[in-house]
């Protein structure tokens, strides 16, 4: 056989890859960092149940506080939500000023107990893009619970995958970064999620099997999880589900 001389290209490093991890030998199995949730079902669980759409929205945002309680009591140390997207800017006003009332609601009523957990909020997406009141009540949780250090809950609102790209390549071009400074780090390193652990596992709820836009770039090696479960259906024992199918699968990153 004739020998080839194979040459690592120089942007690829060990230390850049995503961490392998194996469950020990009769030990547990390894828990994800970071956590991601493409929230979907809501106006079907409501038109199911015989209920407004709106009602359907807030049977959703309720379903997030035992998430998230769980998600920490299980020792994540990252949870994402995909809580609006520029897409759904093209829903009706009516839709769409009901999902901003009820995103405002529930930051203000959550507010004291994600500090009492511990609980850091991000908001991921264009902030300059939403109304002055939402950017208000964000910006109080944002510096309420600055000092969580148990996990960090990242909430998608006003976010897209492919923008999220778009203004991390124009960060650093307005940092002055030129074309041969631009690489997967450059870029990684001015994501919204720069500072939380890489994606580890995407959950679906509601029967799709896609990610909709969501933390595009971040999923790349993350494991996908789809139930067929209506989001207001989805329960701390879901979560532990999706959590041990995930122990289960080998991750090897290409090696």
């Amino acid at each position: 056989m004739t020998s080839v001389d194979v040459r690592r290209p120089s942007d690829v490093r060990e230390s850049s890859q995503p961490r392998v991890v194996e469950a020990p030998e009769g030990g547990p199995e390894p828990l994800p960092r970071h956590v991601a949730i493409v929230m979907d079902g809501n106006r079907r669980w409501a038109k199911l149940h015989g209920m407004s759409e709106a009602e359907g929205h807030s049977a959703g945002v309720d379903a997030i506080r035992p998430i998230v309680e769980h998600a920490a009591d299980r020792g994540i140390e990252a949870l994402s939500i995909y809580a609006f997207s520029r897409e759904n800017w093209l829903r009706s006003d009516e839709e769409v000023e009901t999902l901003f009332g009820l995103l405002e609601a529930a930051i203000r009523r959550e507010t004291p107990d994600l500090v009492r957990q511990g609980v850091r909020v991000k908001i991921l997406g264009r902030l300059h893009e939403l109304p002055e009141t939402t950017r208000a009540s964000i910006a109080e949780a944002l510096e309420a619970t600055a000092g969580g250090r148990r996990m960090t809950l990242n909430v998608a609102f006003n976010y897209s995958g492919r923008s999220e790209i778009v203004d991390a390549v124009q960060r650093a071009m307005a940092e002055g970064l030129v074309a041969s400074d631009i690489t997967e780090q450059s870029i990684n390193d001015r994501l919204y999620t720069a500072d939380v652990p890489p994606l580890d596992l995407l959950i679906r709820t509601g029967g799709e099997q896609r990610i909709s836009n969501f933390l595009i770039w971040q999923a790349a090696y993350a494991e996908l999880y789809f139930t067929d479960l209506l989001w207001p259906d989805f329960s701390p024992e879901t979560l532990d589900a999706a959590l041990a199918e995930f122990g289960r699968r080998p991750r090897r990153f290409g090696r």
